[in-house]
C-alpha cells in the first residue's frame, strides 16, 4: 500500500533493445498486428526499477519506450520491458458505508468491473476492475486514470483520485499504480473497444473469470 503518491524519475534516453534482437522484434510485431489490427505502436513508460523508500511511497525509475517492445514479449522472448499502467478501484459514492449492491446496474455501494473485449491485446473475455490504461511518458498517472474513466465509462470522479497501491502483474510483466475513485451511481454505458460489458458488483459476488491482477486487488478493495 502507498501512503503517499509515487514519484516517476525519467531516464534521459529512450529504451531500445539491443540491435541483435530487432529482427525478431519486427517479426513478432508484424504477427501481433496481423492477429489484431487494433494494435498501435504508441509510447509507454518502461519501469527500469522500483525503490520503496520506507515512508509509504516509492520512486519508479522509468524510460520512454515503444509499445511494440512490450507487446512482443512472452515466456520465450523477454526484452525486460516492464510497462507502467494505472488501474482504478471505482465505487459508487457510499460504498464506504457498508451498503450492499443489489443486482441492478449502478447499484449503490458497488464496484465497477469491465469484461475485456475480444480486440484487446491481453486477458480477452476476462473481468477486471475499471478503468485501466497505460501511462504515456511525461503524462501524470493520476491524469491518465481520470481520462480512462471518462473514455471507458463516461463517468467523472467526485474528487481527485487517491493513489493507494503499487502492484506488479507477473503475467503481463507490468507495474500498476492503483487509484481509489468515487463516482455517483450510474448505469453502464454502451460497450467500448476496451470492454464488451460492464457491471457494478459487490466484492462477494464478482463475475468470472477474473484477471490475475483483479484477484490481487480484491484484498485492497476490502480494506478501503
Amino acid at each position: 500500500m502507498l501512503r503517499r503518491p509515487a514519484t516517476l524519475s525519467y531516464m534521459a534516453e529512450p529504451y531500445v533493445p539491443p540491435g541483435g534482437m530487432m529482427d525478431e522484434v519486427d517479426r513478432r510485431w508484424a504477427a501481433c498486428c496481423a492477429r489484431n489490427p487494433a494494435y498501435f505502436d504508441g509510447r509507454v513508460c518502461h519501469v527500469i526499477g522500483v525503490h520503496r523508500n520506507g515512508y509509504g511511497s516509492a520512486v519508479l525509475h522509468v524510460a520512454d519506450c515503444a509499445y511494440r517492445f512490450f507487446a512482443v514479449q512472452d515466456e520465450t522472448f523477454d526484452l525486460g520491458v516492464r510497462a507502467l499502467g494505472v488501474k482504478g478501484l471505482t465505487s459508487t459514492n457510499d460504498a464506504d458505508h457498508g451498503d450492499h449492491a443489489d443486482d441492478a446496474e449502478g447499484a449503490v455501494g458497488a464496484w465497477l468491473l469491465g469484461r475485456r473485449s475480444a480486440t484487446v491485446g491481453s486477458y480477452a473475455g476476462q473481468w477486471e476492475f475499471a478503468p485501466g490504461g497505460s501511462v504515456e511518458p511525461d503524462r501524470a498517472p493520476a491524469q491518465v486514470v481520470v481520462s480512462e474513466l471518462h473514455e471507458e465509462t463516461g463517468l467523472v470522479p467526485l474528487a481527485p483520485p487517491t493513489e493507494i497501491a503499487l502492484v506488479f502483474d507477473p503475467v503481463l510483466r507490468c507495474w500498476e499504480l492503483i487509484y481509489r475513485l468515487r463516482v455517483n451511481r450510474a448505469h453502464a454505458e454502451a460497450p467500448t473497444d476496451e470492454y464488451s460489458e460492464r457491471r457494478w458488483c459487490r466484492l462477494d459476488d464478482l463475475p468470472e473469470p477474473l484477471t490475475p491482477l483483479a484477484r490481487q486487488l480484491i484484498p485492497i478493495a476490502h480494506g478501503l
